[in-house]
């Protein structure tokens, strides 16, 4: 019986630890950031004119995939994602998406600028408010590069002209005239040996070479 609850034990520890290897590869290329920083909070900021909240973003590097987590009180306060217009204005009428549970997380699923405003108008005013710019993926950003590539310009050589009528191409330089027959007192040399001559020559001379020390010898 224990060796039995030794065993479940075992398989129930292997696969908790699966799952958290599991888990750590999933957030491996994604990222939470906290709205402020670690000790900040969706709220109005206690400088109105500093916009701390745009100056945190500023600081970050946000990729897609990555995650914002607003922390704020659901009974005093709401996070709105709107347009660029609507962030400009603090128009809190038609927001694009509309949060208010105190513990929202977004994630940002394409590149590009996020405008983001408290749902109390009063509050946006105050600058809790916040842009957060994501950035391209790099791949689709390679291959875009190359799509867009000019071609290379056409080539701007000029073909040679024609030759004008009635010029005709020059004429070829007159053949040299043949050499004359050998008189006959003039014989040619004899061509020199080939190769496979030279080494026969050769080999026929150490063989006899050979065979008249051996009767020397002998």
């Amino acid at each position: 019986m224990a060796e039995t609850l030794l065993k479940l034990s075992r398989k129930v520890f292997y696969v908790l630890g699966l799952f958290g290897v599991l888990l750590l590869i999933q957030k491996g290329n994604a990222y939470e950031f906290k709205v402020g920083g670690p000790k900040g909070s969706w709220a109005v900021p206690s400088d109105p004119n500093a916009a701390s909240l745009n100056k945190w973003a500023e600081t970050n590097r946000f990729q897609i995939g990555d995650t914002l987590l607003f922390v704020y009180l659901a009974d005093k306060d709401s996070v709105l994602h709107v347009t660029k217009d609507d962030y400009t204005n603090c128009n809190t009428a038609a927001p694009l998406e509309k949060f208010s549970d105190g513990h929202t997380v977004f994630k940002f699923n394409q590149s590009g600028p996020y405008y983001f405003i408290s749902g109390v108008a009063d509050n946006c005013q105050k600058n809790e408010k916040l842009l957060v710019v994501v950035m391209a993926d790099r791949s689709n950003h390679y291959s875009n590069s190359h799509q867009t590539t000019a071609p290379p310009p056409p080539s701007t050589e000029v073909p040679p002209s024609p030759a004008p009528t009635g010029e005709g191409f020059p004429s070829p330089p007159p053949l040299e005239e043949e050499n004359p027959a050998l008189a006959p007192s003039e014989e040619p040399p004899p061509p020199p040996p080939n190769g496979a001559s030279a080494i026969c020559s050769t080999v026929i001379g150490v063989i006899g070479a050979f065979v008249s020390s051996s009767l020397l010898y002998f």
